[in-house]
């Protein structure tokens, strides 16, 4: 049997039991996420002014418009990478919001900032833990969605761990967000970043090797 051939007989098969897909998909990530909601709340909490912060603080709102916006296109992604027959070229433009709204947010930053202070705002307060705590709150749901994904067939492992790995940072930046006393854009950036980072090739490597069929 062709290699096409394969493919088209796994989407058909896949077809007929789309729900059940969908919804090993849905849990595993909802799974995940109360996992390291879990954790979180046990560990290190919310911050003290989390209300007061979410009615007077743009900043700090921001944070959550932007993690969020990288979690739910990489969900959507990831429900039709777990379809070996999912073209992702049409749905790839939802990974740059993220990027587009960040960039915003740092041009309103350096706009609204005195220049003396943009240094102070980038390095923050936090940068260690901010390295440290975004992969670790990821890590359960990264396994939870490579779960999901071993359910399906992805037809290109690498792509659908990396996306996988994208969710599960979005959801552990998301949760850290709420902790973080740093709310700058600058600091986004630069930190929030290169752990968001270190989860997609984390992901993209594990799915490379447990994702093949």
């Amino acid at each position: 049997m062709k290699t096409d051939d394969l493919i088209n007989a796994i989407a058909a098969d896949a077809k007929s039991v789309e729900p059940p897909i969908a919804q090993t998909v849905a849990m595993a990530v909802g799974v995940g996420a109360l996992i390291s909601a879990l954790i979180f709340l046990w560990t290190i909490g919310i911050r003290d002014n989390f209300a007061e912060s979410m009615a007077t603080s743009l900043r700090f709102v921001f944070k959550f418009v932007l993690t969020l916006s990288l979690a739910i296109p990489a969900y959507v992604l990831v429900r039709g990478l777990s379809r070996p027959d999912f073209q992702p070229g049409k749905k790839l433009w939802l990974l740059a919001l993220a990027p587009a709204l960040l960039l915003i947010g740092i041009a309103l930053e350096l706009l609204s900032v005195p220049p003396d202070e943009w240094h102070a705002r980038m390095i923050g307060h936090n940068s260690v833990a901010c390295l440290i705590l975004i992969p670790l709150l990821s890590l359960a749901p990264l396994a939870a969605v490579l779960y999901a994904l071993r359910c399906g067939a992805p037809a290109n492992p690498a792509i659908a761990g990396a996306v996988g790995g994208l969710l599960s940072a979005g959801i552990g930046a998301t949760l850290y967000a709420s902790h973080c006393l740093d709310d700058s854009p600058l600091f986004l950036a630069a930190w929030y970043t290169i752990g968001i980072v270190v989860m997609t090739g984390l992901g993209a490597l594990i799915g490379s090797r447990i994702l093949r069929w």
